[in-house]
């Protein structure tokens, strides 16, 4: 989202507008992957927003929406936040968030709260969508008021079964639903006809600023989807009924369903299908593109040769080349820093690229297998390049060089691609690390045998 000048913000008071851009953009330069939000350059009051659910509650990796609307009195006023994620109207993910998307919290004015609680003009964008973050916790039923009192024995048993049917909810609905829109699937994996509106202006365009964050994440929490649905099929019987909540109303309000996690894995495998054959069908588009020498094209090539003649001036002998000379698919051999885990390792790494580059940014895999936490078991490549530098090319390698030499990297659970390498690596005793550090080495090695001539 290019921040927008205020005057274009309708009748609304220049101050409230500046202080909502610079909110923004704020978050969007932030280091925190658990959240998300944009707006049409037009537009600032209308804000939308993502929360990844948590790591180790029933809401882990689920893509959260909220439509946040801020009035002429914001700062004085909280703005109005809806959740989207609902189902359409029809699930109730928290004791909180309602199934009409309302959010019941102090710090809006929609919940009694404390003194201390209640809506301040020193609070923000940021401290809302983090109070709404809280909620989606590993034992989301002591959100209900009275919790406390309840029986303890059917209590419990009224939490694990409500912990089981959100977890099941937040991989069907704000995963895999969300996904499926995205890349226009049916629930049966086939495709949906894509829908042709003539002469369509800016506002009949379906605003999804979160598509291409959605589809980049979903390939890096696949590993766990998948845990969670094995774990799932444990605990649960297919076409078992969800149990109702003392809190829920039968009509409305509530989560109904039945589960059925197999369909749900089915599903899950259709989606990652069709995001592995999208960057086969972008370098079809990219030699379309060479031959009308698209602006995206020239630019791609441009940073090619920059980035190229880079390799050749660093210390470092690293190499990139094009695939069959399509400025669209890249591959970097990457050599192993000495002294390092990955000293003498050779590493294949490719790089896809859309035609609408960089509003979708690249896919990244390592085609050359290798054990390290920042790398899927099927080779997806997790980094975090500067949000400021998203259009250079030159930046995204080097954050993913960054990722992969990192000596010391802080641990964020919004990070886990490669759960078995993650638990090695932040083990809780000195046995794991040096587990993690030989099976890394003994990828390294395999990788200087496995490499091509």
């Amino acid at each position: 989202m290019t921040a927008p000048h205020p005057s274009l913000a309708g009748p609304y008071k220049a101050d409230t507008c500046i202080i909502t851009v610079q909110e923004l953009s704020d978050i969007q330069r932030g280091s925190d992957l658990g959240i998300a939000v944009a707006c049409r350059d037009i537009d600032v009051r209308n804000v939308k927003a993502l929360i990844v659910g948590p790591h180790e509650t029933p809401y882990e990796f689920g893509f959260f929406e909220f439509a946040i609307r801020f009035n002429k009195e914001y700062p004085s006023k909280a703005p109005n936040v809806q959740c989207v994620t609902t189902n359409g109207g029809l699930c109730r993910f928290n004791p909180n968030i309602y199934a009409n998307g309302k959010i019941c919290l102090s710090i809006l004015g929609t919940w009694r709260g404390e003194p201390g609680e209640e809506w301040s003009s020193a609070q923000g964008l940021e401290s809302i969508l983090l109070s709404i973050q809280s909620l989606l916790s590993s034992n989301p039923y002591e959100n209900e008021p009275g919790f406390e009192d309840a029986n303890e024995e059917s209590d419990k048993r009224m939490q694990k079964a409500y912990i089981e049917k959100i977890r099941h909810e937040t991989l069907r609905i704000s995963v895999i639903q969300r996904l499926e829109g995205y890349l226009g699937l049916a629930s049966d994996g086939s495709r949906l006809k894509d829908v042709e509106t003539e002469e369509a202006d800016e506002n009949a365009v379906p605003f999804e600023p979160f598509k291409d964050l959605c589809k980049r994440r979903f390939l890096w929490y696949y590993p766990s989807y998948l845990a969670a649905i094995q774990a799932g099929k444990t605990e649960v019987k297919v076409n078992q009924v969800f149990t109702r909540m003392p809190f829920e109303s039968p009509s409305h309000n509530s989560m109904e369903g039945r589960f059925n996690y197999p369909e749900l894995e089915r599903r899950l495998n259709n989606i990652k299908v069709a995001l592995d054959d999208e960057p086969k069908v972008w370098a079809e588009e990219g030699l379309a593109a060479m031959a009308k020498e698209s602006t995206v094209c020239v630019n791609l090539q441009h940073q090619f040769e920059q980035v190229s003649a880079a390799f050749k001036r660093g210390d470092m002998p690293h190499d990139v080349a094009l695939v069959q000379d399509n400025p669209f698919c890249w591959i970097i051999t990457y050599f192993g820093r000495p002294m390092t885990n990955l000293d003498g390792g050779l590493l294949r790494i490719r790089m896809s690229f859309s035609p609408r580059f960089p509003d979708e940014q690249p896919r990244v895999s390592f085609e050359t297998k290798i054990f390290h936490h920042h790398v899927a078991e099927d080779g997806t490549a997790c980094y975090v390049p500067n949000p400021l530098k998203r259009e250079d090319i030159k930046s995204h390698i080097e954050a993913i060089i960054s990722a992969l030499e990192e000596e010391e990297p802080a641990y964020d659970p919004r990070m886990i691609v490669n759960p078995e390498a993650t638990r090695l690596y932040w083990g809780i005793n000195s046995d794991s690390k040096k587990m993690y550090s030989r099976r890394l080495r003994r990828s390294v090695q395999q990788s200087m045998e496995d490499f091509p001539e």
